[in-house]
């Protein structure tokens, strides 16, 4: 019995070995990476993948370079990627010190057989690729240019310089629209620099590169940026900015003016509308007299005899009548019983008329001598006086 178990034993191991002789294993390993970004990647031969039962899928796996002097059973390989279809395996957050070396690994396999392992070497100080400055600011500074350079970052957006002390900038700047091909260049370690002795109201362009020449690292150039130089401003400028100044002042205090007149007479034509007074009031508003009079003085003692009404003014002056003495002044009689009310009415009304007539004729008997002196005197004034007066002297 042992004899067959040995024998059955053997056969397992030939056929496992003729099996994985069959695959063909990954090739052409290779590491992509930039600052603490690692990415392996391979290669295998698709002409099998007809002959593949089932899915075929990728393991990676690592291990430092001073865990593989142990004996193979002590080894102890850290899975990355387990069963990815993708051709590739990224290690950033695999825990790889950027000053150790370590041993990666892959095969392929299947649900039932898988290839051997292919491995390689990575060491990231020496390896992985340096990146560019994160970020250059350019800024002019009286006549000056000052590059501000942010390092390159970590996969945790730390600054490299702290895994790479000794990383220089080199830093090259041209005038433009000349070229790169001329530029002058300038290294340092500094993140500030500023350049000087440029010329004024030039522009420069600027680009930077991040090195380490322990190993000889050289990062590709950030992009370009350019800016223009400052200087002291010539004095026919200053001149024309004082110009335009002076005209804008003057066009905006002339607007402001325009503005104040057209609202100062809208204004005034509301509440001060421009109307006229007739001409003939206008002349008596401008006689001769200091207190302007609209109508003329009374002359005591006198009959209203004459009344002239104008039609140009529409004014109608309070109309006296006067009754002659050879009026009749008799009481009307009465006629009836119905009219007692308003026929005593009127015979009240008539008396009182008739008692002031004789009364006013009495009394004219006696001022006519005073009468006839101010009627003399006023007769200049009665002349000048335009149509539509009254005429009170007689």
């Amino acid at each position: 019995m042992k004899l067959r178990g040995s024998e059955v034993c053997v056969s397992l191991l030939v056929c496992v070995s003729l099996a994985l002789a069959d695959w063909s294993r990954p090739q052409n390993l290779s590491v992509q990476s930039l600052n603490t970004q690692y990415v392996l990647r391979w290669d295998w031969d698709d002409d099998q993948q007809s002959a593949i039962n089932g899915t075929l899928t990728f393991t990676a796996q690592c291990l430092s370079a001073a865990n593989s002097r142990k004996a193979p059973q002590k080894q102890i390989w850290r899975t990355v990627c387990a069963d990815v279809l993708e051709r590739r395996c990224d290690f950033t957050d695999a825990g790889l010190s950027y000053w150790g070396i370590y041993l990666l690994r892959v095969r392929a396999n299947t649900a039932q057989q898988f290839s051997n392992w292919t491995s390689i070497t990575f060491c990231p100080d020496k390896e992985a690729d340096l990146g560019p400055p994160s970020s250059v600011k350019l800024t002019s500074v009286k006549g000056n240019l000052e590059i501000a350079i942010a390092d390159p970052l970590r996969s945790t957006n730390e600054s490299m310089k702290t895994l790479v002390q000794d990383m220089q900038y080199l830093i090259q700047y041209w005038k433009w629209p000349k070229g790169y091909q001329k530029a002058e260049v300038l290294k340092t370690q500094n993140n500030v620099v500023m350049l000087s002795e440029l010329n004024q109201w030039t522009w420069y362009c600027v680009r930077v590169q991040s090195r380490y020449d322990f190993y000889n690292k050289t990062s590709v150039f950030s992009d370009t940026h350019c800016t223009r130089t400052e200087g002291l401003t010539p004095y026919w400028q200053i001149c024309l900015y004082f110009l335009l100044s002076l005209g804008l002042c003057f066009l905006l205090a002339l607007l402001m003016w325009f503005s104040f007149y057209k609202v100062f007479k809208s204004l005034k034509s509301v509440f001060y509308p421009n109307v006229h007074l007739p001409p003939h009031i206008q002349e008596l508003w401008l006689s001769d007299s200091e207190t302007p009079h609209l109508l003329p003085p009374r002359c005591s003692g006198s009959v209203w005899n004459q009344l002239d009404i104008s039609t140009e003014t529409n004014t109608f002056p309070d109309v006296q009548i006067s009754i002659p003495e050879d009026q009749d002044t008799s009481v009307p009689s009465r006629h009836g019983s119905g009219d007692s009310g308003f026929n005593s009415t009127e015979e009240d009304s008539s008396v009182r008329l008739l008692s002031s007539t004789r009364h006013d004729t009495h009394t004219d008997t006696h001022t006519d001598t005073h009468t006839d002196h101010r009627c003399k005197t006023d007769t200049q004034h009665r002349e000048e006086m335009h149509d539509g007066t009254l005429e009170i002297c007689s």
